[in-house]
């Protein structure tokens, strides 16, 4: 149904990372998710009065707030395509995760008056009454969940979507605890066992795992998580393609909402005497429009030039690797430079320190100094920067 919707009102469908595509596919699966809940809710609360059971009719609340959650993911996806101006020159992409947050939320409150009900049913149990209607829309709804759990996440995927994912987890636990209530009324129906409100309180547990877990994920990017290796990948790629680039670092990927990133860079550029910078910039320039082209960001790179074929650096630089691969494996060096004097010679050069790693900056700093004294007689001193990795 969804496929069909789409081809009839989504133009240039296929094109998931262009913003307007990704608003209207927003749209609607909001619009659609709105129809199907409050279908379901209203088929659920008439079988909850018909069984007289608390586990059926608070799964029909559920359903309400799912209804709810879809409004606030439809206007979610309105706010977040709204053009950059004065007071956000970002965008307002992130208002997407917002919108996934706000569904998350409304989750856990259902979830948790979903256990208050069931707690006082447990605590005073009541009979039900077993009708084929309430179970046949049980399982009709199972489905229906199952159908909206598949949608969301395959749309949400397609298009990068923190929100449509939290409702497609949403629907699969929707799924889940209606089987729970369906099996809990056979249950009644074949035996003298009263447990609709355990029922009820599984489901409302299940709600609120759920509500959790999407929370968690929309809160993650809104702090700032670490890009894909992939995307990474691509950069190194694209970047040392050109001639010249011989390697990349300080990589750093703002991420403002889906298709909204900014990327900035230091480019190494081994250089000779006599070469002539504005080449050099060129070259620059044109990595620059190359991941403007290819990843639809705006990209920043800073020249790092590089002494190229001057024997003593290479030397050094080398010792210095295999000092710290003796200090740890995972620390990695770059902007290696050598500047000599009357009694000493500096090397001076960047650290990247995992921020897994056990050192501190500090014993960092402490152990590559004791390294370098023991460089050749004692003659070098280590002027380290140490950096944490950003991707």
């Amino acid at each position: 149904m969804i496929t069909l919707l789409s081809k009839l009102f989504i133009k240039d469908r296929l094109n998931y990372k262009e913003p307007s595509v990704r608003g209207a596919y927003g749209t609607l699966t909001g619009a659609f998710g709105i129809f199907l809940n409050l279908l379901l809710f209203a088929g659920k609360l008439i079988a909850g009065g018909i069984a007289r059971s608390v586990a059926v009719s608070a799964d029909a609340f559920n359903n309400l707030s799912d209804a709810g959650s879809s409004i606030i993911t439809l206007l979610g996806f309105r706010m977040a395509g709204a053009k950059p101006d004065t007071e956000h020159p970002f965008g307002h992409g992130r208002f997407e995760y917002i919108a996934g947050l706000l569904v998350s939320a409304a989750i856990m409150l259902m979830g948790f008056e979903l256990l208050k009900t069931s707690i006082g049913r447990i605590i005073k149990p009541e009979a039900t009454e077993f009708s084929y209607l309430a179970l046949a829309i049980l399982i009709v709804s199972v489905l229906v969940k199952l159908y909206m759990w598949f949608y969301n996440r395959s749309i949400g995927q397609k298009i990068g979507s923190a929100a449509l994912l939290a409702t497609a987890k949403d629907s699969l636990s929707d799924s889940v605890s209606t089987l729970v209530v369906l099996i809990s009324m056979l249950i009644s129906r074949f035996t003298s066992l009263r447990i609709d409100g355990w029922a009820g309180a599984l489901v409302s547990l299940f709600v609120l795992y759920s509500g959790f877990g999407s929370a968690k994920d929309t809160i993650a990017p809104l702090l700032g998580t670490p890009p894909e290796k992939e995307l990474v990948d691509r950069i190194d790629s694209i970047v040392t393609s050109f001639d010249r680039i011989s390697g990349i670092h300080d990589l750093v990927i703002h991420d403002y909402g889906p298709g909204r990133r900014m990327i900035s860079l230091h480019a190494e550029v081994p250089m000779e005497p006599g070469d002539d910078v504005f080449d050099v910039h060129d070259i620059i320039d044109n990595a620059e429009r190359a991941l403007q082209t290819e990843l639809g960001c705006d990209a920043t790179i800073h020249l790092d030039p590089v002494a190229a074929n001057d024997e003593n650096t290479e030397r050094l630089k080398q010792k210095m690797t295999n000092a710290l691969e003796a200090i740890d494996p995972a620390l990695r060096l770059h902007d290696f430079r050598v500047v000599p004097g009357p009694t000493h010679t500096n090397m001076i050069f960047d650290v990247v320190l995992p921020y897994d790693s056990e050192l501190s900056p500090e014993e960092l700093r402490a152990r590559i100094g004791e390294a370098a004294e023991k460089f050749e007689g004692g003659q070098y001193y280590a002027v380290v920067t140490v950096d944490r990795p950003y991707a």
